[in-house]
């Protein structure tokens, strides 16, 4: 449902508005404008009645009316092609949804939008992903503490905290733009009796017609391809959750890591507060998503026969829905990552914190060559038992200093991050290379 009030914080107009139910009543006229010129093409109707029929499907319809109407029938199409007949010739009405079935037009349209709301938010996963290479770039010098099962690890960098965030939003991104958008065309029984046998002819003048993808056979109760593109959907939103958790994590005022840009996210009674509002809203569709998601899978069992009781007609609001949410995050997060402010100084305030614990493994493998791998266990064991700065207890044992400072130096433990953040930025490349989505 449209909402004034909570559209704002929750979706992206560029996307909500090729969904909607205008664009879903657009999307239907398309296609019955389609239909009768793929049929004219083939010479199943008269190419004048094929005209009539797509100058009517040009008009403005009341989106409230047809839906107020189709309450007799349970769907929309049925009202609607009944108002497209009123606008016809005598000699174009009985052409007009000809051979076709009320779920055909439903399901190409709903597969019109889709494909045309996808635009929208890939052009917007396209710019967050892009803002996620920058920052892995730029910051694979950026100290920080990594974070294992909630505690404090190892050193790692902000660089590869991103290059993170940014493969998972790639391969979200690619599923979504490889997600099949195929016409629905199988007629009252998926036979398409009813055009003799002009059916696969005019299914693939049809698929020509939309831009679609031409299916083997209809899917009239074969909603694999609903799964395959609410799953695409749920990726996104999952990607973009996982980096708005750790944002608002590292946006804490006891870590202060990172904070929101912009100006945003003050409290109506607490003056001092600057809440990560962005990652937060952009988190909310990450929550919301697995129940959107549940139900098309609910849905895909229910699927008596050739014909659908019920299960069809499930899908319609919660794969409008997964698209409004996912399309929400992906345009708060192109807004939000760019302006995200890295606080380079408070990570390694606390990188040091712990006064060189955090790299007991690193100097126990250091001092292992000339202690023996036993004794140099116990010895950072105890020194870190001590509660006593690392290095002060080292030094006081006899290790030699400039040792004990390469050990504890958390730049001089970082592994192979710099190759996989190199790796991260040459896959992202790979996967943007031409046109999209």
């Amino acid at each position: 449902m449209r909402s004034d009030l909570f559209d704002p914080l929750f979706a992206d107009e560029s996307v909500s508005a090729r969904i909607d139910d205008r664009a879903v009543v657009r999307a239907m006229l398309d296609v019955e404008a389609a239909l009768a010129q793929a049929e004219a093409s083939v010479g199943v109707i008269p190419a004048g009645a094929a005209a009539a029929i797509t100058e009517a499907c040009a008009a403005e319809f009341d989106v409230a009316a047809v839906g107020r109407a189709a309450e007799s029938s349970g769907n929309p199409v049925v009202p609607l092609v009944r108002a497209i007949e009123k606008l016809l010739p005598d000699d174009a009405r009985p052409w007009v949804h000809h051979g076709a079935t009320s779920q055909d037009v439903l399901d190409t349209a709903l597969m019109l939008c889709a494909a045309r709301a996808r635009v929208r938010l890939v052009e917007a996963l396209h710019s967050a992903t892009g803002t996620l290479a920058t920052a892995a770039r730029e910051h694979r010098r950026t100290l920080m503490v990594g974070r294992t099962l909630g505690q404090q690890a190892l050193p790692t960098t902000f660089g590869l905290k991103a290059a993170g965030w940014l493969t998972a939003l790639d391969a979200a991104a690619g599923r979504l733009r490889a997600a099949e958008l195929a016409v629905q065309f199988g007629g009252a029984a998926g036979t398409l009796a009813a055009l003799g046998s002009a059916g696969l002819s005019v299914g693939a003048a049809l698929a020509r017609e939309l831009g679609l993808a031409e299916p083997a056979l209809p899917w009239h109760t074969d909603r694999q391809r609903i799964l395959e593109l609410g799953s695409a959907l749920a990726a996104v939103s999952a990607a973009l959750g996982k980096i708005a958790l750790d944002v608002t994590l590292l946006a804490q005022s006891e870590v202060g890591e990172v904070a929101e840009g912009g100006g945003g996210g003050g409290s109506s009674a607490m003056p001092h507060k600057r809440n990560p509002a962005n990652a937060i809203l952009t988190r909310s569709a990450s929550i919301r998503t697995p129940g959107l998601l549940a139900t098309l899978f609910s849905a895909a069992a229910q699927q008596e026969h050739e014909r659908a009781t019920g299960g069809w007609h499930a899908e319609w609001e919660p794969l409008r829905e997964l698209f409004a949410v996912a399309g929400g995050a992906a345009g708060r997060a192109a807004r939000f990552l760019p302006v995200l402010q890295v606080d380079a100084p408070a990570m390694r305030r606390t990188l040091d914190a712990t006064g060189g614990v955090l790299l007991s493994e690193h100097v126990s493998g250091v001092l292992a060559g000339s202690l023996g791998r036993s004794a140099a266990h116990d010895l950072v064991k105890n020194a870190v038992a001590s509660g006593q700065p690392l290095r002060d207890v080292l030094l006081r044992a006899g290790v030699d200093a400039d040792r004990v400072d390469a050990a504890l130096d958390p730049a001089g433990y970082l592994g192979s991050a710099d190759a996989l953040i190199d790796r991260a930025l040459a896959a992202h490349a790979d996967a943007w290379k031409g046109s999209f989505p």
